[in-house]
């Protein structure tokens, strides 16, 4: 792969997987707009195992909590706040998870075109604007219930829409239901374990199915340049939350919706 491809489609999906603005249509517009070349399913792999290191760095502390209290529960009947925790990630988890193995191949058929992709990065970054100003923001995940996790994942199966964005759709749905940017956040940030864990080995299958050779030196270097530039990504998003909200997100997706929208058109 040309330097500047691996460079660009890494740091892409590094900073664009957990910021509400569609890793998927950014991993996309390369090739439609520059015209370049797919880039493989080696590399896709090799850039979310770099994605899936850097949240699971950032949020270890909470993750060995959960799991340990998940195992506690499954093995011992200790019920715990991290084992409640636990099991909502896997609630939520569960509707995208079905909706993607049922219509993958409609969804990758269908909706991968520029119109697709600039309507939706408009459409849901309003509802992702109207979410964050009218939301009430008093709730913290501690306050999370079934129906909370739920809903937040129904929510996550229009994630399979390019240009939807995993992260801004959740977050949305968390805002609507009362929660804080932070807790909103932070429960995206863990929901992508599974899916990123789920979509990467469903990608190797079939990477190792149909035989192509892998490039090793370029998948290195993928995983390295997307765990660094998602796990400072994170920490930025996170810090900055408060203080500046979902508006840049949101005006970043209008100016670049409205671009493809004219480009499409």
């Amino acid at each position: 792969m040309d330097w500047l491809h691996l460079l660009v489609l890494s740091l892409i999906q590094g900073v664009t997987e957990f910021i509400p603005v569609s890793s998927s249509a950014h991993l996309i517009l390369p090739s439609q707009l520059l015209g370049w070349p797919d880039q493989g399913q080696a590399f896709d792999v090799a850039v979310h195992v770099g994605t899936l290191m850097a949240v699971v760095l950032a949020f270890r502390q909470q993750i060995a909590a959960i799991v340990s209290g998940w195992l506690g529960h499954v093995l011992q009947r200790r019920a715990s706040p991290e084992s409640r925790m636990g099991w909502m990630i896997i609630l939520a988890t569960v509707p995208a998870a079905v909706a993607g193995l049922v219509f993958e191949s409609l969804i990758e058929q269908y909706t991968r075109s520029m119109l697709v992709i600039g309507t939706t990065t408009i459409v849901f970054g309003l509802v992702l604007w109207w979410a964050d100003v009218n939301g009430s923001r008093d709730a913290d995940m501690s306050r999370m219930t079934w129906r909370h996790a739920l809903l937040i994942g129904l929510a996550q199966m229009l994630a399979l829409i390019p240009g939807t964005s995993r992260s801004g759709i959740t977050m949305t749905a968390a805002l609507m239901l009362g929660f804080d940017r932070k807790s909103a956040a932070s429960f995206s940030f863990l929901l992508s374990i599974p899916l990123i864990l789920a979509a990467g080995s469903l990608k190797t299958v079939h990477l190792i199915e149909q035989g192509d050779g892998a490039h090793w030196g370029d998948m290195a270097w993928g995983i390295g340049l997307s765990f660094v530039s998602a796990f400072l990504c994170i920490k930025l998003f996170l810090a900055a939350l408060d203080r500046i909200g979902m508006l840049p997100y949101v005006i970043y997706r209008l100016i670049l919706g409205t671009f493809l929208l004219f480009v499409a058109l």
